[in-house]
């Protein structure tokens, strides 16, 4: 890989642990508020709202750690762009809401959209040998 060592391996590494670390506090955070993210998805309309959130929080914090640490990262990676792809139009759909919601569900659906392309690209440089990588 082009950085794999210097300066590139450890902006390689600061942008694993910024999107990695976040995406898996998210994940935690799925734990740690349960019924107030189960009434949400239940107002989303999500059947099983929460097994649902806990489910979605599994895979945010599997592939938030794996992409931090350097663990199985095109699985992990692969698991983050799956659950981005399914849930930004499913959770934040913003031409659906009132539009007193409108704002906030764009904001989202958009930060999203941005995080999935994150992820495309740990996905694509998955197969690659990670610098300061656990495995």
């Amino acid at each position: 890989m082009a950085f794999d060592a210097g300066f590139g391996a450890i902006a390689f590494l600061i942008a694993r642990v910024l999107f990695g670390g976040l995406l898996a506090f998210q994940g935690l955070n799925h734990f740690l508020n349960v019924s107030e993210m189960a009434g949400y998805a239940e107002a989303k309309g999500i059947p099983a709202a929460k097994a649902s959130v806990l489910l979605s929080g599994g895979v945010l914090l599997f592939g938030g750690l794996g992409i931090t640490f350097g663990v199985f990262p095109a699985i992990a990676a692969g698991a983050i762009a799956l659950f981005l792809l399914v849930t930004t139009p499913t959770m934040h759909n913003f031409w659906a809401v009132p539009e007193d919601q409108q704002q906030a569900e764009m904001t989202h659906f958009i930060k999203n959209a941005e995080l999935l392309g994150a992820a495309l690209v740990f996905l694509a440089l998955g197969s690659e040998s990670w610098a300061y990588a656990l495995l």
